[in-house]
């Protein structure tokens, strides 16, 4: 991974139907009409995910890769490709988290990764407010009652939601939207972030986690997957928690110390829980599922399922499909992780070649590339950076494309040049 030689190696488009697209995990079958609408018809669809050497395999002719939450892009698997000469330029992951994906290594690499962070935020706002009622009103052990046929009409332990007040960890996109509905369902909503929000309608921001803790009659979490969310939730904090509250995880499932959480339901500090997400899961419908919370009064458990409605997985579908399409076709990276952001004009100009440069961040290369392209008409440059990551998009004659493409690959810190026919 040291010499020019071995980073740049020279990349061209290809016609469109010699590109090849691989989606996993059953993604929706809009991704592939989306695909189809952008004139990349060689698309291959499986319903499962694939471990490390079947995925190396699959991937080794792919072009771009579309995977959900099982299928682990590990800098084992990116690395190998590379060693192999993978055509492989981006990955789509067809769901909110990148924690799946190697990033730092599809970063040194210049794979492009998209995600779709927003399509399936009313689905799970939804659910959030689906099991703040069914909790509330005691719905799961009512509901096994019945099945038992035994009759538990009463009132005792059962609540409106109304007057009610909701705390939420974590005032991001889900966050945000739970606060609009529980507001239209007369709750009062505080909420606590580590970065400062604005509030939506009449929600009140709080300067600390404890008062959350302490406030609330149930607590919603909508945080990230990131070293400092780890156990967030652990014995201690949840010993905080005021006596009676009902706990919400939907966001990650090592952000709650289950065994703690557990200990709290079953000795009444806490009235219930609903856990989407666990540290543990299966890879597989047919692995069986475990969690110490089986069996315990008043907790909804589902298997991960906040954002999977059908309208979340057609919208998430279309969204990556269409970022993974925009960027193959213009160089556009608008929502990319790990290849810094340009918004791009259409490039239609048949006379024109788009060259696509991404390079280390490192002092000189922008000059190094403009004296690589100084005999060449330019017609159109665009620059962004990250901390780590330089990414330059050039409009040339398209009788000068080849020269261009010769010379940027002699370019130091050269991490991928491709040519946009």
């Amino acid at each position: 991974m040291e010499t020019v030689s071995n980073l740049a190696k020279p990349k061209t488009s290809y016609p469109k139907e010699k590109i090849k697209v691989l989606l996993l995990e059953s993604i929706h079958t809009d991704a592939k009409a989306t695909f189809a609408k952008y004139g990349y018809e060689n698309v291959t669809i499986l319903s499962h995910a694939l471990q490390e050497e079947e995925l190396i395999e699959a991937l080794k002719d792919v072009h771009m890769v579309g995977i959900r939450s099982k299928t682990q892009m590990t800098r084992k698997v990116i690395e190998a490709l590379v060693e192999m000469d993978s055509p492989l330029r981006a990955i789509g992951c067809f769901c909110i988290g990148t924690n799946q994906v190697d990033l730092v290594a599809a970063e040194e690499n210049g794979i492009a990764v998209f995600n779709s962070p927003h399509s399936n935020t009313r689905s799970v706002a939804e659910l959030v407010i689906a099991e703040c009622v069914m909790l509330m009103r005691k719905i799961p052990a009512r509901n096994a009652a019945a099945h038992e046929g035994r009759w538990l009409k009463d009132a005792d332990q059962s609540n409106e939601l109304r007057g009610k007040t909701l705390g939420i960890i974590g005032y991001g996109n889900i966050g945000s939207q739970v606060s609009i509905l529980a507001e239209a369902l007369g709750m009062k909503v505080l909420y606590y972030d580590v970065a400062p929000k604005l509030p939506l309608g009449n929600a009140t921001s709080l300067d600390s986690m404890d008062e959350i803790l302490e406030n609330s009659d149930i607590i919603s979490l909508h945080v990230p997957a990131e070293e400092g969310t780890k156990n967030l939730f652990s014995a201690e904090v949840i010993a905080k928690i005021r006596k009676g509250t009902i706990l919400l995880n939907l966001s990650r499932g090592n952000v709650v110390d289950i065994e703690a959480l557990k200990a709290a339901l079953e000795s009444g500090q806490l009235r219930g829980a609903a856990i989407d997400v666990f540290p543990w899961e299966p890879k597989s419908k047919n692995e069986p599922f475990t969690t110490p919370l089986q069996g315990v009064e008043n907790v909804i458990l589902t298997p991960h399922i906040g954002g999977s409605t059908q309208e979340a997985q057609e919208n998430i579908g279309k969204d990556v499909a269409i970022k993974l399409s925009n960027y193959m076709d213009t160089g556009r990276t608008v929502g990319c992780i790990t290849v810094p952001e340009l918004n791009l004009p259409q490039h239609s100009d048949k006379s024109t070649h788009r060259v696509l440069h991404i390079h280390k961040n490192v002092p000189g290369v922008l000059n190094a590339i403009n004296t690589a392209l100084a005999d060449i008409n330019i017609l159109g440059q665009f620059l962004k950076t990250t901390t780590n990551i330089g990414y330059v998009v050039i409009d040339v004659e398209a009788k000068a494309s080849k020269e261009a493409l010769r010379d940027l690959r002699k370019v130091p810190n050269t991490i991928e040049v491709r040519v946009l026919y």
